[in-house]
């Protein structure tokens, strides 16, 4: 079945463009091209569509524990070199992430994990040069609780 709606449009726009990588300048882009539609979502559909995604792009992935690490160590390399204004765009991102992760965890179904994923992008924001040392210790911990 063919993709319908904004998706067909993302897929239009990757026919004619053929990025090798979506990154800040080509998610703008998406972003007008794509109008009207929530950052939320066109983050959703690049993730979905097969290309590399910059770090920014990519924002925090919460489907795993593997994907949480990978994509707070890359926001953490953002973080690093950015200046001022940068480096409270990628805690603008992680922040996001903590919100969704509370809505999330209102179901008490998923409200263990998500306290957890809570955790880990707290700590990310009080103190973002320990948490790669802290989530090493944090998942030797919690291994096999949380299928880390």
């Amino acid at each position: 079945m063919p993709p319908k709606g904004k998706s067909a449009e993302l897929a239009r726009w990757l026919a004619e463009h053929h990025p090798a990588r979506i990154g800040e300048a080509e998610f703008a882009a998406l972003a007008r091209v794509l109008a009207p539609i929530s950052e939320s979502y066109l983050r959703k559909l690049v993730r979905e569509c097969g290309v590399p995604l910059a770090p920014m792009v990519a924002g925090v992935r919460q489907g795993n524990w593997e994907e949480l690490t990978e994509s707070l160590r890359s926001l953490l390399d953002e973080y690093a070199r950015g200046d001022a204004s940068r480096r409270a765009s990628v805690r603008k991102l992680v922040i996001t992430a903590k919100d969704h992760a509370r809505l999330a965890a209102r179901n008490p179904a998923r409200r263990a994990e998500k306290d957890e994923v809570i955790l880990w992008l707290t700590t990310w924001l009080e103190n973002p040069p320990l948490f790669p040392a802290w989530v090493e210790i944090r998942r030797s911990l919690l291994r096999g609780l949380l299928h880390l």
